[in-house]
């Protein structure tokens, strides 16, 4: 046994505080089970995410990205860790856009002002069987008490509109409604208030992981769901616990727009990949 073949290096990066690991296994297998994942993700005993990406060759996009949640689970989006990683690969070739190739489908990045990133995170998922919902039922308004919107972003969305989502229980509510009948495969859960013109402010229960401090899949459905329902147009500024997301539903797709942030680099050691096996 040699050491290489039983540690594994990571980078640890985050988009407004909604935080990844990130394992490149374009050379390697990433040496992943499902307990190693839920080890990493412990914040005490490990070095905590709310999601893990794998980064994967692929033959015709410049990588595939898989995505883990802190549960253990698979996750077909995550546009914060897209766009993190888009920004590494996107130095790293020195290009101005790539394509990315997820559980969703190809998805297209791009530079933007200021050293931002932007992803096309595809078009949503507007039909109740492509949310998944359990049966068929109007997606705008459901009917659940607080009449929120169901959306698909390759992973399903329940949108409540508030009057002020500083005021609701995040985590009495998001837990409820992260495993409602309505939806079979679970559901991330937002709550947004409208507090200007174009402009929302969101708070997000993510499935499988719990409260975040942003979410660029949420940030997409709610901004779609907010469109749909006439409380603003298709271009929006989507205030999170962990910064400033800017969505436009544009005609090729949903454009997310945010800042990332690579933190450290570092190796898992031979002794704790094995105790966690």
């Amino acid at each position: 046994m040699t050491a290489d073949r039983h540690t594994i290096e990571f980078e640890k990066m985050h988009g407004l505080g909604n935080d990844f690991v990130v394992i490149d296994a374009r050379t390697r297998d990433s040496g992943l089970s499902e307990s190693l994942i839920t080890a990493i993700a412990n914040r005490h005993c490990g070095v905590g995410f709310d999601q893990l990406a794998v980064i994967e060759q692929a033959e015709d996009a410049d990588a595939h990205l898989v995505f883990y949640n802190a549960d253990g689970s698979t996750s077909a989006a995550c546009g914060n860790a897209t766009r993190c990683i888009a920004r590494k690969l996107l130095d790293e070739g020195g290009q101005a856009a790539l394509t990315l190739t997820t559980a969703r489908g190809f998805l297209v990045a791009r530079e933007a002002e200021n050293g931002l990133v932007s992803v096309n995170m595809g078009h949503p998922q507007l039909d109740w069987h492509e949310v998944p919902l359990a049966h068929e039922m109007d997606t705008l308004e459901l009917p659940i008490e607080g009449a929120p919107t169901a959306t698909g972003m390759g992973n399903p969305h329940c949108t409540f509109f508030v009057e002020d989502a500083e005021k609701v229980d995040l985590e009495a509510l998001g837990a409820r409604m992260e495993h409602h009948p309505f939806y079979p495969e679970r559901t991330n859960v937002q709550f947004a208030s409208l507090v200007g013109e174009n402009h929302l402010r969101m708070r997000v229960w993510e499935r499988g992981v719990g409260p975040t401090l942003a979410s660029g899949s949420s940030s997409c459905a709610t901004a779609v769901a907010a469109a749909r329902r006439g409380l603003t147009g298709r271009q929006v500024q989507i205030d999170l616990d962990g910064g400033t997301l800017h969505i436009d539903w544009a005609e090729d797709g949903v454009w997310m727009t945010g800042a990332t942030m690579h933190v450290f680099s570092g190796t898992f050691t031979v002794d704790f990949v094995e105790a966690s096996q």
